[in-house]
């Protein structure tokens, strides 16, 4: 399997290869003709892609297509226009590990980290009731990612989206003496956990779709939801421990346009929803520094509401190109 990763690709470029199928659905444009519209990828990145022939059925996501394509430029967004498709053969020389985009570290490693956290907490009520919602997550913490589309959107994402956050808490910590450590680090841990009820995910890390309870309820409310129940599960009576930690779950993504009902309340809450916040953003601008020229502005990314400019680093390899020194590095981590 040789061919130029997805980061890669620019306008007007041909391409012939196999991509991963995160999204395809048949659609209507306004002069009534069916086409399909497809989200692919390999681990590199994604690509919205157009295939205007309304006799294909959509391929499933999660499978892996052979296409056929020429690289466009649309609303200032790189775009395929696929001319052939089909699905792969068992004959087909695959690596699927060059497809499926995963997080950089094991998912054994980072799930250890988190077990040792809550082990080295000194609140005996956080620690039990953390200990009970990570039971309740199960495995689906392995594999699942963080979000659909946008940031750690990739395998066992939810765990990378995590220890990230961790690890900038326990380094801001120390500078800020007066916040609750212990606090901080479980809203941490607890804020995402109930994505797992809120998406439907295969364990290559695929989200299909939102689940009814997701798209009715959404993950703030499940989140609190789970944090009341694995409190009754691990029969903790601290209410005040209960009470912080749906309160930060509920509160976590700051105001109610992003779908808090409650503004952060206390210090731990508004460290919480700021690191959440930094970490989404900053996996969502590597993901587009990887695929934009050094000297070159990026498509309008439209959650961050604006374009992204790579500026010309020293000594900085081009964006995409095997000896990035984060994504060489990354690449390989994934692998092993």
């Amino acid at each position: 399997m040789n061919q130029l990763p997805v980061s890669s690709l620019q306008k007007d470029m041909r391409f012939e290869g196999f991509l991963l199928v995160r999204m395809a659905e048949q659609r209507t444009s306004s002069n009534g003709s069916k086409y399909l519209d497809m989200t692919l990828c390999d681990k590199s990145g994604d690509l919205n892609c157009k295939m205007w022939d309304g006799t294909v059925n959509p391929p499933r996501v999660g499978s892996v297509v052979k296409v056929r394509s020429t690289v466009q430029e649309y609303n200032g967004r790189l775009q395929m226009r696929i001319e052939r498709m089909r699905d792969r053969q068992d004959t087909d020389d695959v690596d699927l590990s060059m497809l499926m985009p995963c997080a950089p570290e094991k998912p054994e490693k980072m799930m250890q980290e988190i077990s040792d956290t809550i082990e080295g907490m000194q609140w005996e009520a956080l620690k039990k009731l953390m200990r009970e919602l990570i039971r309740m997550t199960g495995d689906k913490l392995l594999y699942f990612p963080a979000a659909q589309r946008l940031h750690h959107a990739e395998r066992s994402g939810l765990l990378h989206h995590t220890t990230s956050m961790l690890r900038t808490a326990k380094a801001v910590l120390p500078l800020y003496p007066f916040l609750n450590g212990d606090l901080l680090l479980a809203g941490v841990i607890a804020h995402d956990l109930s994505k797992t009820i809120e998406m439907l995910s295969d364990e290559a890390g695929n989200v299909t779709d939102y689940t009814a309870q997701g798209l009715l309820l959404g993950h703030l409310v499940d989140g609190v939801a789970q944090v009341r129940t694995a409190a009754q599960n691990a029969g903790v009576q601290d209410d005040e421990c209960v009470l912080l930690l749906s309160h930060m779950v509920i509160s976590h993504h700051g105001v109610p346009e992003f779908g808090s009902p409650r503004a952060p309340m206390f210090p731990e809450a508004e460290m919480l929803h700021m690191i959440d916040d930094m970490d989404a953003k900053m996996n969502e601008m590597e993901t587009v520094m990887k695929r934009t020229p050094r000297g070159a502005f990026s498509e309008k990314i439209w959650s961050l509401d604006r374009r992204l400019y790579h500026p010309n680093y020293p000594e900085e390899s081009p964006a995409g190109e095997e000896d990035h020194p984060i994504a060489s590095k990354r690449a390989y981590d994934g692998l092993l």
